[in-house]
């Protein structure tokens, strides 16, 4: 919530935003941590508190951040906030801590003829910007450059960044961090349902009565939504599908250790199965689907014998599954990364799916098929990026759909591209052979985070200019960088982000950025002046202006949220849940009910005829599989609660350091151990065809034999990874790769 601004800062401000002729106010760079927006929210008293959604994952838990002199001093978790009901992880209560961190980037960054990267001017730094990004256009072609967006900034400026990109600058070509762990989802979601939508709330955590967890360490990786689980009055009987005896698969009542890849043919078994014995809902199937005799017919002979072996499981722990799957009056489906990074994951998810709408479990209570995303705003960046469709679930080659977004944001047309943008990989791929030059990335680490690091290295160093925008000048990525854009991050700014359970949140500017640095919707601004394109954006003057837009754009779509107001209605709410059309407010003080599931009226999906498609593949195999040279299955994933992703925020922490290992340690079953005469904490170097890196042994039973597991929050590990996408929704398969470990000395 915005507060008003002494008119000189506000002034000093605009002439930031809005100067034609790119000069700075000495004012501003004097006091440039003093700008911005939210000073103290309209709610909240300078020495109160307030209330804003959390920052770093797509929980979306509530934050009571308590202020002194307008300034937040410390949290707590809010009691009232319908996602974690007075809960944080370690991650949330350190998120003032991590904004302190001495390698913040403070000022403008560019590399100059000596190689290294020197402090300048906002000026100096965005006329730079502007001319080499025109220049390489001007010899090679507008898609010779291209952005790479994140889950981690607020909605409105993701909304911005795709709309100055795309509509302003020229750019065709541009995609999120979102597809390295969400992509899989939403392609499985809209091929079956007809449009990204996660059907479920969080309180059927609290509703089911059987619950099945696929690829999902649920309590590490979302220890709040874990924390619901625990919360479920009903006994319920927890299943876990992973090869790793996670934490989350220790306190299951059913665990299916099965052999990594062999998920789909799984639950093809599983499917199989239930259709065999006549455990499946006709009538729902009937009224609500399509497809389902073609589905029917091609799992046919995955019989129980057939998974069993397939999948390296007893029978009877299968047979067991199937059991509790059809006594189960309220069965909820639930799967994260261990099924989206995978070669064949959107066809897996679908797998999921399918068994939700077969047995009838679907908008109901305690039901669903749940894809628990990410990032903070991953679900965000799905909607209104500008990368995987245009603004509001539309669609960029639709023509009708150009014309609505051009005649919302009262654009030409003819800015709109007319073909979707490459995907990340392809981007990637782009860069390496040429035709793609500059590359501007914000609020991401791909120089971490990118599979096969060694081969990211290299193709990020045949750019003519690489731009960075970040919070702190230290990343991997910013440090290839030929300039740096310092940026504020959580707390410094405010914004909304849209949490796995489609919740609306706000987050709130409570603390002064850091030395220059400013809002990335500030940069954006600043951005699309410089490049002469600021016209189209001056009705922008604030990220509630932004929200404004994007809710028109979200107008009778599945998404729609004309319903909600203004970021006050956001904010009494406690976040709201999309859709929320302006036709269900009935009066000024009008406000959803807290929890909204989908296909709960009518049960009508998003496709033309209302009903939602069985889609199915025969499985194969993934590209890399041990062998004689390599002889181990390389597996990652979360390693604790108290880190996250590329630990560009959370190791800046003390506290969260304190509850991990900063040494690399690499899982491995005793008996592996023991034939390769290795002892706890031996060092070694674990090798794949792509690299090798330094790690210590951890002795453990929860990795079957043949497996080692490396935590993906590392910053050696994706040396290792086998660079392989998803066929449909290209994203990186994280989760194979073969390798050798040996000892050290």
């Amino acid at each position: 919530m915005s507060s008003t601004t002494p008119a000189k800062k506000s002034n000093a401000l605009q002439q930031l935003i809005y100067a034609k002729d790119g000069e700075l106010t000495r004012d501003l760079l004097l006091n440039p941590g003093e700008y911005g927006l939210g000073k103290v929210p309209a709610k909240a008293k300078p020495n109160g508190t307030t209330t804003s959604v959390c920052g770093f994952c797509s929980t979306g838990c509530g934050l009571e951040l308590h202020l002194q002199d307008g300034h937040a001093v410390n949290l707590t978790p809010a009691v009232d906030w319908p996602v974690n009901l007075g809960m944080a992880c370690p991650k949330g209560w350190e998120s003032l801590t991590v904004l302190k961190s001495n390698d913040r980037a403070t000022q403008p960054l560019l590399k100059g003829a000596d190689g290294k990267l020197a402090p300048v001017s906002w000026d100096t730094a965005m006329r730079a910007f502007c001319d080499r990004f025109k220049a390489i256009q001007a010899e090679h072609g507008n898609d010779s450059i291209a952005f790479l967006s994140t889950g981690q900034i607020a909605t409105e400026e993701m909304f911005f960044l795709g709309t100055l990109a795309k509509f302003g600058m020229g750019m065709l070509h541009g995609d999120g961090n979102t597809r390295q762990c969400m992509a899989t989802a939403v392609v499985a979601y809209k091929e079956a349902f007809g449009f990204d939508a996660p059907p479920f709330t969080y309180q059927d955590f609290e509703e089911s009565d059987v619950m099945v967890f696929v690829g999902s360490n649920l309590c590490i990786a979302h220890p709040i939504m874990w924390e619901r689980v625990l919360r479920n009055p009903h006994n319920p009987k927890i299943i876990v599908i992973d090869p790793r005896r996670t934490e989350t698969a220790v306190a299951a009542t059913h665990h299916l250790p099965l052999c990594p890849k062999t998920d789909l043919a799984l639950l093809y078994t599983i499917a199989n199965i239930l259709i065999q014995k006549g455990w499946i809902d006709d009538d729902y199937i009937a009224k609500n689907t399509t497809g389902f005799d073609a589905f029917k017919e091609a799992i046919a002979d995955y019989t129980l014998e057939r998974g069993a072996e397939t999948c390296q499981l007893d029978a009877e722990g299968i047979m067991a599954v199937v059991e509790a799957i059809h006594e189960g009056k309220r069965v909820s489906f639930w799967w994260t990364m261990g099924v989206n990074q995978s070669h064949q994951g959107v066809r897996t998810a679908q797998a999921i799916i399918n068994l939700a709408l077969m047995t009838g479990n679907m908008g109901r209570p305690g039901t669903g098929a749940n894809s628990i995303t990410g990032q903070c705003n991953a679900m965000g960046s799905r909607l209104y990026s500008n990368t995987t469709n245009l603004v509001g679930g539309h669609d960029f080659r639709n023509p009708e759909d150009r014309e609505k977004i051009a005649g919302i944001l009262d654009i030409p047309v003819v800015n709109i591209p007319t073909e979707n943008s490459w995907s990340y990989d392809r981007i990637m791929e782009g860069i390496r052979a040429g035709e793609i030059r500059g590359l501007w990335v914000i609020a991401t680490n791909p120089a971490h985070s990118w599979i096969h690091q060694k081969e990211a290295h290299e193709t990020f160093d045949k750019l003519d200019f690489l731009v960075v925008q970040d919070m702190y000048h230290s990343t991997e990525t910013a440090q290839r960088a030929d300039l740096v854009l310092p940026a504020a991050g959580w707390g410094e700014k405010e914004g909304t982000f849209i949490n796995s359970e489609r919740r609306i949140g706000l987050h709130k500017k409570v603390i002064p950025a850091p030395g220059e640095a400013l809002a990335d919707f500030q940069i954006f601004r600043l951005a699309a002046n410089y490049w002469g394109c600021g016209e189209m954006f001056d009705k922008w003057k604030t990220p509630e202006d932004v929200f404004q837009s994007m809710k028109k754009c979200s107008s009778d779509q599945p998404c729609d949220i004309t319903g909600i107001r203004d970021y006050r209605m956001l904010d009494d709410a406690r976040g709201i849940q999309w859709p929320v059309k302006a036709s269900e407010s009935t009066a000024d003080d009008w406000m959803p009910e807290q929890q909204r599931r989908l296909f709960e009226q009518d049960g009508q999906y998003f496709h033309a005829d209302g009903k939602a498609k069985f889609i199915f593949e025969t499985p194969r195999s993934p590209g890399e599989q041990p062998h004689d040279a390599y002889p181990l299955r390389l597996l990652t994933g979360r390693g604790t609660a108290a880190q996250w992703h590329t630990q560009t925020k959370t190791s800046k922490s003390a506290v969260l350091r304190t509850l991990y290992s900063t040494q690399l340690l690499v899982d491995m079953n005793p008996e592996d151990a023991t034939v390769l005469k290795l002892k706890p904490h031996d060092e070694v170097i674990v090798e794949s065809l792509r690299g090798s890196v330094k790690a210590r042994v951890n002795i453990v039973a929860s990795v079957q034999p043949g497996h080692v597991f490396l935590p993906m929050h590392n910053e050696l590990t994706n040396q290792l990874t086998f660079p392989e996408f998803d066929t449909y929704s290209r994203q990186p398969s994280y989760k194979n790769g073969a390798v050798r470990v040996r000892k050290l000395h």
